[in-house]
């Protein structure tokens, strides 16, 4: 599934194309993607694109007649190309702009959402209201963190993963953000010092920002929206990984299940 860094790399890509353009038509080809794509996705038709932005995963096309929300679910792939492009298998949903450029999103495994929102409504939206922090803004610091860990028994690292925490640390980057930190995963997050999550926050920061300018981690269906690979996967130092060697200490990574996902750390550096 993509991750923050992975819709960031979408963001960046398709915003350039998209912002300052009028939207001609939206067209659904098929709406049966998470949810039911609304019938007032129409209302976006003559509207002008003001910017592309980012809140967790969810991209938010910002127009002046509203806000086109977009999930990519598990294996969707956005892309611009011009609108005489031949259709392929699960292109669902295209913004079709004036300059002739269209913005379609294919979705193989219907996990993905096309929804609408108007402006004024969106910080209330079911999906976006109860959200944490961005982990790569101020709002994202120790104290902050040490306040919602209090007294907390769970795993630190299902609570670096909260969304309701904060937003965007992955499965991926929660792995290799603890490992940087010498953290072991089923550490109580309310028993891990302030130095300690000092040093955390800022490798959460760092682990992300990494994968953003390498592109995103490609595992399985993610590619940017040029069809490039993200070459974050090079650099991946525990995920993955489980039952080689560290590549600090060369004792053998152990690999788990917490909050059912797969998780991989080094019994000798992570504490």
């Amino acid at each position: 599934m993509p991750e923050l860094p992975e819709v960031e790399v979408s963001r960046l890509g398709i915003s350039p194309h998209l912002e300052g353009q009028h939207i001609n038509q939206v067209v659904v080809h098929d709406s049966r993607l998470r949810w039911p794509v609304p019938d007032t996705v129409q209302q976006l038709a003559g509207a002008l694109i003001n910017r592309v932005e980012r809140r967790a995963k969810y991209l938010l096309i910002d127009t002046t007649k509203g806000v086109l929300i977009m999930h990519l679910g598990m294996s969707g792939k956005l892309r611009v190309v011009p609108a005489s492009t031949t259709l392929v298998k699960h292109d669902h949903v295209e913004l079709k702009l004036q300059n002739g450029q269209t913005l379609r999103l294919n979705d193989p495994r219907r996990f993905g959402a096309v929804l609408f929102s108007q402006r004024e409504e969106l910080a209330q939206h079911p999906l976006l209201h109860k959200l944490g922090p961005e982990p790569l803004t101020e709002a994202f610091h120790a104290d902050y963190v040490i306040e919602q860990a209090k007294g907390r028994t769970q795993a630190v690292k299902t609570f670096i993963m909260d969304n309701h925490v904060v937003v965007g640390v992955g499965n991926i980057y929660a792995n290799e953000a603890l490992f940087k930190a010498g953290i072991h995963p089923k550490r109580a997050a309310g028993r891990i010092s302030k130095a300690r999550y000092q040093r955390l926050v800022a490798l959460i920061k760092e682990t992300l920002l990494a994968a953003i300018e390498q592109g995103g981690t490609t595992l399985q269906d993610f590619t940017q929206v040029d069809g490039q690979p993200g070459y974050f996967k090079q650099h991946l130092l525990v995920y993955g990984r489980g039952g080689k060697m560290c590549m600090t200490c060369k004792t053998r990574l152990r690999e788990i299940r917490l909050g059912q996902r797969s998780t991989v750390y080094c019994p000798q550096c992570q504490r």
